[in-house]
C-alpha cells in the first residue's frame, strides 16, 4: 500500500524566476524576506535540506540532507493559485488567466446583478481588509453586493453575513461562476463573508473558492482512475472544482491543515494526500506581514515533525509551493517565484540535489510513477533519480 503526501506551502516561494519583471516582481523573494525575521525557526526544514536548493542563500545550508530537493520553475503563464495548482498537477497552461485591472466590464456586472437581483459596489481591484471598512457600512445599508479584485484573475464577492445569508452568498458566487467562462473565465469566484460592526469588520473562516474547472484531466484523474485514493486538505476541491477528487475536507488555518494530514497518516489509505496550507498567503503574504509569516513557517516546522513521527514504510512526502507572496514588498499581490521540492521518505534517497526544474508539472509525473497510475502529464518523473 503506497501513500504520496504532497503539501503545499501556499506562496512559499524562493526567489525572482528571470521574467518576474515582466510580473512587476523584480527582486521578490518570500523565503529570504521571512528568514531574515526573529521569528523563523525551520530545523527540520534545514536537515531535508530546504536550504540546500539551488539559487537559496539565505539560512544554514545542511552538511547531509535526509532529504532530496529541486528548484522548481513556473512554465505557465502566470503566477496564481490555480494556475499554479494545476501545473503541480501536471498541466501547463501556456495563456494566463483573464484579469481586470479597470474592474470587470460593465455587460458583467449588470447581468451579475440581473442574476442575483442585488446591485454592486465597488468593481475595482483593492486589498480585502481595507475594502469592507470603506464599503462595510454602505453594503449595510443598501444590501448590494461588493465586488472587486485583484492582480490576480479573481471574482470576489464580500457580503456581511447579517445582511447576505451565506447560503445566499455561495449561490452568487455560483452564478458569478456560470457567467464568467471563456473570454471572461477568471480562476476563481471568492466568496468573502464578514461580520461585525464598523469600524471593526471581522472577515469569517467562511470563505469559499468557487474554481474554473481545469480544461483537460490532471493527476487527480488519472489516479482515480488507477483506483487509487485522492484525498483534498484545505481549498484543494475549489482550485480543481472537485475533479478528480475522492474525498476532502476543509479546514480552518494552516494548523487545522496539518492536524488533518496528521490523522490521515493514521488511516489506511493508498494514493494521494494532497494538501493545501493557505494561511501563508491568505493571512500573511496578502496583507506584508513578514513576522507573521515567518512565525506560521516555524509553526508548520513543528507539525511536520509530527507528521514524520506517524510514516509508515513506504511513505513519501513532497513538500512544494504554487508561487510567491513576498511580504517585504510594496506589493500586496502574488510574485512571480521559483518555489521549493522537497522529497523525503524511507524509500527516497537523501541529499539528492535534482537542480532546476523546468515546470511544477514534474511533480505530477513523480507522483503518478511512484503510486503506479498513468496518465498524460507536461512534466517528467524525477523519481528514477530519488528512489532507493
Amino acid at each position: 500500500m503506497k501513500r504520496l503526501f504532497l503539501i503545499v506551502l501556499d506562496s512559499f516561494g524562493i526567489g525572482e524566476l528571470p521574467d518576474a519583471a515582466e510580473y512587476g516582481d523584480a527582486g521578490s523573494n518570500t523565503l529570504a524576506a521571512i528568514a531574515a525575521s526573529p521569528e523563523f525557526d525551520t530545523p527540520n526544514l534545514k536537515k531535508l535540506g530546504f536550504f540546500n536548493i539551488d539559487g537559496v542563500t539565505c539560512g544554514e545550508k545542511e552538511p547531509a540532507p535526509t532529504g532530496s530537493y529541486a528548484r522548481m520553475a513556473e512554465k505557465s503563464k502566470g503566477k496564481d493559485t490555480t494556475i499554479g495548482h494545476w501545473e503541480i498537477a501536471g498541466m501547463v497552461s501556456p495563456r494566463p488567466l483573464p484579469t481586470y485591472p479597470d474592474g470587470f466590464p460593465l455587460e458583467v456586472i449588470e447581468e451579475f446583478e440581473r442574476r442575483t437581483g442585488r446591485g454592486t459596489l465597488c468593481n475595482k481591484p483593492y486589498s480585502g481588509t481595507q475594502l469592507i471598512l470603506d464599503y462595510g457600512r454602505e453594503h449595510e445599508k443598501t444590501g448590494s453586493l461588493i465586488v472587486y479584485t485583484s492582480a490576480d484573475s479573481v471574482f470576489q464577492i464580500a457580503a456581511h453575513e447579517e445582511v447576505v445569508p451565506l447560503e445566499e452568498l455561495y449561490r452568487d458566487c455560483e452564478i458569478a461562476r456560470e457567467l464568467l467562462q471563456g473570454e471572461h473565465g477568471v480562476g476563481r469566484v471568492i466568496a468573502r463573508p464578514f461580520v461585525g460592526q464598523y469600524p471593526d469588520y471581522k472577515r469569517t473562516s467562511n470563505r469559499h473558492d468557487f474554481s474554473l474547472m481545469p480544461p483537460r484531466d490532471t493527476m487527480l484523474d488519472h489516479l482515480r482512475r488507477a483506483g487509487k485514493e485522492t484525498i483534498g486538505v484545505g481549498k484543494i476541491y475549489d482550485i480543481f472544482a472537485g475533479k478528480g477528487i475522492s474525498r476532502f475536507t476543509r479546514t480552518k488555518d494552516n494548523a487545522d491543515g496539518m492536524e488533518q494530514a496528521i490523522a490521515l497518516a493514521g488511516e489506511d489509505f493508498e494514493g494521494l494526500c494532497f494538501v493545501n496550507l493557505v494561511d501563508f498567503d491568505m493571512v500573511y503574504g496578502h496583507r506584508n506581514n513578514v513576522d507573521g509569516y515567518a512565525a506560521a513557517a516555524t509553526a508548520f516546522d513543528r507539525d511536520l515533525a509530527r507528521l514524520m513521527g506517524k510514516l509508515r514504510e513506504g511513505d513519501v512526502v513532497i513538500l512544494t509551493a504554487d508561487h510567491g507572496c513576498d511580504p517585504s514588498t510594496p506589493s500586496t499581490d502574488h510574485s512571480r517565484e521559483y518555489t521549493p521540492m522537497v522529497i523525503f521518505g524511507d524509500r527516497i534517497k537523501a541529499g539528492v540535489n535534482l537542480g532546476t526544474r523546468p515546470t511544477f508539472a514534474d511533480i505530477a509525473a513523480t507522483v503518478l510513477d511512484y503510486l503506479g497510475a498513468q496518465g498524460e502529464t507536461d512534466g517528467t518523473s524525477f523519481l528514477p533519480q530519488v528512489l532507493r
